[in-house]
């Protein structure tokens, strides 16, 4: 039997406070409380809480100045791709305009390294997609199938930086995909996208690729803008 091995204080510490800073116990631009007040009202000791802050501020939340209060971020300004990983990962903290923000920069990332990925290895994206006219006709399994094309794409462009940017979605992905292609209008139409870019594949036509998936992402866009204005549950 695997047991899951119980969660570090830092851990613990780390999650309570940004729970406090999204709920806006700690809002934007204020000062957290003094180490020993804050370590108490934590439960942990001060050297977990160093610990804590510390690292809080490596990944872009918070502010410490020596000889005065830490301060909290405008991480929306000043944070990194480890504040925007993490927002992702928080159903209810995002902002009205986060998903269509980040389809947005889709839009500019997906053309590029579906380009990069067929002009480099374009027999194993054709492997891959050969697979999917068999694919199960499930929000589910085009949800794991379009995340794993992606990810597929992002490591045959050998550009490291482009699946570390999508690793940072993972959980967001499974979640929204699923709300996605719960509509049958967007399973088909990516089901077309797929055969598409199979053929680019298969000619590695880099050129083509990089155009269809323009165009397919500004579409699923307007599918989205669907999906959030109709009555489907949040979560399937």
């Amino acid at each position: 039997m695997h047991w899951t091995p119980p969660p570090k204080p830092a851990e613990l510490t780390e999650h309570r406070l940004l729970q406090a800073i999204l709920d806006g116990q700690f809002p934007i631009d204020s000062n957290l409380p003094a180490e020993r007040e804050l370590a108490a009202l934590l439960g942990v000791t001060r050297p977990t809480l160093r610990e804590t802050l510390q690292r809080l501020a490596r990944d872009g939340w918070l502010e410490i100045r020596h000889g005065k209060p830490t301060r909290v971020r405008n991480y929306w300004v000043e944070g990194n791709l480890a504040v925007l990983a993490h927002i992702a990962r928080r159903q209810d903290h995002l902002p009205q305009d986060f998903i269509p923000n980040l389809l947005s920069i889709r839009c500019l990332l997906a053309p590029a390294y579906t380009r990069l990925a067929i002009h480099n290895d374009a027999e194993s994206i054709a492997q891959l997609l050969a697979t999917y006219p068999d694919l199960a006709d499930t929000p589910e399994a085009y949800t794991q199938a379009d995340w794993e094309l992606h990810r597929s794409l992002t490591i045959a462009s050998r550009n490291p930086v482009f699946t570390l940017i999508l690793n940072g979605f993972c959980e967001l992905y499974a979640i929204m995909g699923k709300r996605y292609f719960a509509l049958p209008a967007a399973r088909a139409y990516s089901q077309q996208f797929y055969q598409k870019l199979l053929d680019c594949a298969r000619q590695a036509d880099e050129d083509a690729a990089e155009t269809l998936t323009r165009q397919v992402m500004a579409e699923s866009m307007r599918f989205w803008q669907q999906v959030s204005q109709s009555s489907l549950p949040k979560e399937i």
